[in-house]
């Protein structure tokens, strides 16, 4: 008689997230490990600097689809058992963009095919995580406050992160941010100034890579931990109009990125105390701060795959959500 060997699948968790510019999906199995990490960038025409939320909101439906398949294969010898979403940007009352309704869409249709359950974050929480997850520091930055920056381009904010007593998601203290735009925004507009594609970061770090000179410094605007960046903007357009060559332009914006970020978390230490710092947001992808800001303070950075937006967070948190649901019956 033939003997027929069943397998048995592994469990796993998944996430999704629909920021303004990236539709994530992403799983980790029941030890933690990120197994899948997909991520398809919204398309921003030429010349443009950024999307309407009508537009972000189509173009996450236009790209689940594929990108579902996709993951399909990722996971295909692993059995999920919940799913993760994030559905606003941060976790506070009010807190909302249209673009994460896809997302969450997709959540409980996937959910429901398999009659999983549906646990939902905010999607700055999946930053925080995916950065703890990156920075290979989890037990260290979840054993107690740290400071965590978000810098992005639809936030700046400094956040005082307290882990939860059972350690599966945060408390969220905003201490510092922005008051006119974000970082991600100025060095995309001032890429795009410069005829550089949308999003700019990368083309403009690796000008700013390049230069050798020494860096024009103005004096940056902070207080009480927040900041004003359209500065940095206006000086770079004066730069530019004024014969500036671009490598130098670029080289001082994220100069002048830098030592704000630095400004706000010396002011926010010296109304607290010092304690870690873990960076995330696409932002902080950037070597040149990176190298500056680890010389400065104890500093912990995600990953570039972990730092820009993913849903790698999400699938931890949900993973962490559903065994304290499971603990407490």
């Amino acid at each position: 008689m033939k003997t027929v060997t069943m397998s048995v699948k592994l469990e796993c968790y998944v996430g999704i997230d629909t920021s303004n510019y990236t539709t994530s999906i992403a799983a980790c199995d029941s030890y933690g490990k990120v197994i899948a990490n997909l991520k398809a960038p919204l398309f921003v025409k030429e010349g443009e600097r950024g999307l309407r939320q009508s537009d972000a909101l189509f173009a996450h439906v236009k790209n689940l689809p594929a990108l579902m398949d996709e993951f399909s294969c990722c996971i295909r010898d692993f059995a999920p058992v919940a799913v993760g979403v994030s559905t606003k940007p941060r976790a506070l009352e009010g807190s909302y963009m249209p673009c994460f309704l896809s997302g969450i869409s997709a959540a409980h249709a996937f959910a429901a095919q398999n009659s999983l359950p549906v646990y939902e974050t905010a999607h700055q929480n999946g930053h925080i995580m995916a950065a703890l997850y990156s920075s290979g520091c989890v037990e260290k930055l979840m054993s107690g406050d740290f400071l965590a920056l978000h810098v992005s381009g639809g936030t700046t904010e400094v956040l005082k992160v307290t882990p939860n007593i059972t350690k599966t998601d945060f408390n969220i203290e905003l201490v510092g941010e922005s008051k006119d735009i974000n970082a991600g925004q100025a060095i995309d507009r001032v890429g795009v100034m410069m005829g550089l594609a949308f999003p700019a970061g990368r083309e403009l770090e690796r000008l700013a890579q390049s230069y050798d000179g020494k860096i024009e410094r103005r004096k940056v605007s902070v207080k009480n931990g927040c900041c004003n960046l359209s500065g940095v903007e206006n000086i770079a357009k004066q730069m530019y109009d004024n014969g500036v060559a671009d490598k130098a332009v670029a080289a001082f914006t994220f100069d002048f990125i830098e030592r704000t970020l630095t400004e706000m978390v010396e002011q926010i230490f010296d109304m607290d105390q010092r304690m870690p710092i873990l960076f995330a947001g696409g932002v902080m992808s950037n070597k040149i701060m990176r190298h500056r800001l680890s010389e400065r303070f104890d500093a912990y950075f995600a990953e570039p795959e972990f730092s820009s937006d993913n849903a790698a967070g999400v699938a931890l948190l949900c993973r962490l959500k559903h065994a304290e649901n499971k603990e407490n019956g």
